[in-house]
């Protein structure tokens, strides 16, 4: 049996305006304490989600993603309304401290794609297992097979919820970009989530 995430997206984001995030943006960066408590509240899930496809365990990415509101934290005042959404900003920050991990010596070995182990309950689409969020220990399994930049256009993309825009900002790359990367990532996630097209065939 899967084991669930530690965390579920709560979507408390959904029910706020942008009017209302830059007023509880405009608090933080004025020092009132309840304003942080309430950007934990509405972004720590979707921050944690990011985390948890990158790395190997829900224990370092919890660790990672109370690491990521310290750096907010530290670095909210020199955060500008320049068209950039505050979610864009913090996943930036989310992005570089997943980065930092891996340097700190704690990258996996990636797994070679055609020589990953067998996956368990093939019968949903791999893009499906990402938007429910289900399957994650699977998941980080095939994900092992896809290069570094597919990983991440997946992560923030499925783990994070942001939009083609958003992800390009984080990456530092065009929206075409993102796309393209998107698009051979969940193919390469087929290959391995979904029956090959030789195990398909009838026995002779």
């Amino acid at each position: 049996m899967n084991q669930e995430p530690a965390r579920i997206h709560s979507g408390a984001e959904t029910s706020l305006t942008d009017g209302d995030i830059a007023a509880i943006v405009q608090q933080a960066q004025n020092g009132e304490a309840a304003a942080f408590g309430q950007l934990y509240e509405i972004y720590s899930d979707r921050v944690f989600r990011y985390v948890a496809y990158r790395v190997d365990s829900d224990a370092d990415a919890e660790d990672i993603t109370e690491d990521v509101f310290i750096r907010m934290l530290e670095a909210i005042g020199s955060f500008k309304w320049r068209n950039v959404p505050f979610s864009a900003w913090l996943m930036r920050i989310a992005h570089n401290r997943v980065i930092d991990h891996y340097r700190r010596g704690r990258l996996r070995t990636a797994t070679p794609l055609d020589d990953a182990p067998p996956l368990a309950s093939r019968d949903r689409d791999p893009q499906e297992r990402v938007d429910t969020f289900s399957d994650l220990q699977e998941l980080r399994v095939a994900m092992a097979g896809l290069t570094d930049l597919q990983r991440q256009v997946i992560s923030l993309r499925f783990g994070s919820d942001l939009s083609i825009a958003e992800t390009a900002h984080v990456m530092n790359r065009n929206e075409g970009a993102v796309k393209a990367l998107q698009h051979s990532a969940i193919r390469a996630l087929r290959r391995l989530m979904l029956p090959r097209n030789a195990d398909a065939g009838e026995t002779p």
